[in-house]
C-alpha cells in the first residue's frame, strides 16, 4: 500500500502546491515526480533521474510541435477576424432567433484551435448584441457559448490538453479525434439544452451599449468562413485518413498512395499544413506577423507553457510506470469494474480541486498511463476513449478556482451565485453526459 498512499500524497501535493502555494504546475509536477520516485522504494536514485528525463523528453518529442502548430492556427484565426466570420456563418444557418444554438456551434468550432478563454472574450460581444436584438436573456446565449467552447477544448485535438494526454498515454491521435468528436457532439447537445431549458430562466439583460448596437461584424479584411474553417478541419481530416489507412484491413492498399496518406496524416505534418493555410487568413501576410514579437511569436509563448507542463506530466507518468505501481493497483482494483470511469473520476477530482482543465488532463494522463493494462484499457480504441474520458472529467466542474469561470461571469454580468447556478452546474451536466456517452460506447466497442 506504500505506493498507493504515496501516489495519493503526490496528487494532494500537486493540488495544494498549485492552489495554496501558487507554484507553477511545472514545478509542482516535477517535484511530485522526484518525490514519488525517491519515496516509493522500488527505484534507485539513478533510475528516478533517468525516468524523469525519458518521460519529459519522450512526451515533448511526440507532441511538442503539434501543440505549437495548433496554437499558431488558433492565434491567426483569432487575430484575422476569422472567428467572427464563423459566428456570422453559423447565425445565417440557424436564424437570428436561435442565438443560443448559434453560439454553441460557433464555440464548438472555434475552441478546437483557440483557447476557450480567448474564444469567449472574442465572441461575448456578439452574444450580448444578438441576445438584445432577439430579446433573449444573456444567460442562455452566454452559457451556450461557454459550454460549446468547453466541449472541444477538453476532448478534441489539436486542442493542447487532449494532444498532451494522447502523447503521454500513447494513444493514436486519429482515434482520439474521432471518438472525441463523437462524444463532444453529445456533450454539445447537452450543453445547449441546459442553456435553453435552465439558463434561459435566469434573466440577465445585455448592457445598454449592446442594446443600442448591432452585433459586431468581421471587418472587410477578414477571411471568408470557408477559408477560416480550412486550417481547422483539413488537419483533422488528414489525421483521420491516416488512422483509417493504417487499419489492419489496409483500405487504401499498401502502395505509394497509402504511404503518402500515412505521411501527410502524421499529426506533425497535418498540423504544419494547417499552419500554412492559417498564414493565408490575413488579408496581407507581413513579416511582422511571422516575427518573434508578432502573431507567431505570441503563439510560441502561449504554447511554451503548455508544452513544458505536458513534459513534466510525462515525467511524472514515466516515474509511476517504472515504479511498478501498475501491479499494485491491479491487486487492489482487479475485482472492480471501474474501467473508463477511473480516468474520468480522477480528472474530475483534480479539475474541481485546482481549477485548470489542462493541468487536470496532463496530471491524470500521467497517473493512469501505467495502469491501462491493469484496467484492461490497453487496446488502441480503449486508449483513445481514455483520453476522451480524461477530457470529459476535466470539465467537472468550473467554479471559483477556474479562470474561465470568472471570464464567463464577468463578461456576462452574472453574479457569483448565478455563476455557480449556470456555469458550474452546466459544466457538471455537460461532463456527466459525456461520461455516460463514453460508458455506453465502451460497452459496445471494448
Amino acid at each position: 500500500m506504500q505506493m498507493v498512499v504515496l501516489l495519493l500524497v503526490s496528487v494532494v501535493f500537486i493540488v495544494l502546491a498549485t492552489t495554496k502555494l501558487r507554484l507553477h504546475p511545472f514545478l509542482a509536477l516535477l517535484i511530485a515526480a522526484f518525490g514519488y520516485g525517491i519515496g516509493c522504494g522500488s527505484m534507485s536514485l539513478a533510475d528516478v533521474v533517468t525516468s524523469v528525463n525519458q518521460g519529459f523528453g519522450g512526451t515533448i518529442g511526440s507532441i511538442g510541435i503539434v501543440i505549437l502548430a495548433g496554437t499558431i492556427i488558433g492565434t491567426f484565426l483569432e487575430k484575422s477576424g476569422g472567428a467572427l466570420q464563423l459566428a456570422e456563418a453559423a447565425l445565417k444557418r440557424v436564424g437570428q432567433r436561435n442565438v443560443p444554438l448559434a453560439m454553441a456551434i460557433v464555440g464548438y468550432v472555434v475552441s478546437i484551435p483557440v483557447f476557450c478563454d480567448s474564444g469567449f472574450v472574442i465572441l461575448s460581444p456578439l452574444a450580448r448584441a444578438l441576445s438584445s436584438k432577439a430579446r433573449l436573456t444573456l444567460a442562455s446565449s452566454a452559457i451556450a457559448l461557454s459550454l460549446g467552447l468547453y466541449a472541444t477544448h477538453t476532448m478534441v485535438p489539436p486542442t493542447p490538453g487532449p494532444v498532451a494526454a494522447a502523447g503521454i498515454i500513447g494513444a493514436d491521435l486519429g482515434l482520439v479525434v474521432f471518438w472525441g468528436a463523437v462524444v463532444s457532439v453529445v456533450a454539445l447537445l447537452a450543453g445547449w439544452l441546459f442553456a435553453v431549458k435552465v439558463a434561459a430562466r435566469v434573466q440577465i439583460d445585455p448592457d445598454a451599449d449592446a442594446e443600442q448596437a448591432d452585433a459586431p461584424h468581421a471587418s472587410a479584411q477578414a477571411p471568408s468562413a470557408f477559408r477560416s474553417i480550412l486550417p481547422i478541419f483539413l488537419p483533422i481530416l488528414l489525421i483521420l485518413l491516416r488512422s483509417v489507412c493504417e487499419l489492419p484491413s489496409h483500405p487504401f492498399g499498401i502502395g505509394k498512395a497509402a504511404t503518402f496518406i500515412s505521411f501527410i496524416g502524421q499529426p506533425v505534418v497535418a498540423l504544419l499544413l494547417g499552419v500554412f493555410l492559417a498564414f493565408s487568413l490575413p488579408k496581407k501576410l507581413t513579416r511582422d506577423m511571422l516575427s518573434a514579437s508578432g502573431w507567431v511569436g505570441q503563439a510560441v509563448l502561449a504554447a511554451a507553457t503548455i508544452i513544458i507542463i505536458t513534459g513534466c506530466g510525462g515525467a511524472f507518468g514515466k516515474v509511476l510506470q517504472n515504479s511498478g505501481i501498475a501491479d499494485v493497483v491491479k491487486q487492489h482494483l482487479g475485482e472492480t469494474n471501474l474501467s473508463i470511469w477511473l480516468p474520468f473520476l480522477i480528472a474530475a477530482a483534480l479539475k474541481t480541486a485546482q481549477g485548470s482543465s489542462t493541468v487536470a488532463i496532463i496530471t491524470t494522463a500521467g497517473i493512469v498511463a501505467p495502469l491501462l493494462g491493469s484496467l484492461g484499457l490497453d487496446t488502441p480504441t480503449a486508449k483513445a476513449l481514455v483520453v476522451v474520458a480524461i477530457g470529459a472529467g476535466s470539465m467537472v466542474v468550473s467554479h471559483a478556482n477556474d479562470s474561465f469561470f470568472w471570464v464567463v461571469t464577468q463578461l456576462s454580468k452574472m453574479t457569483v451565485k448565478d455563476g455557480y447556478k449556470l456555469q458550474t452546474l452546466g459544466t457538471l451536466v455537460e461532463g456527466g453526459v459525456a461520461a455516460i456517452a463514453l460508458w455506453i460506447i465502451g460497452l459496445i466497442v471494448l
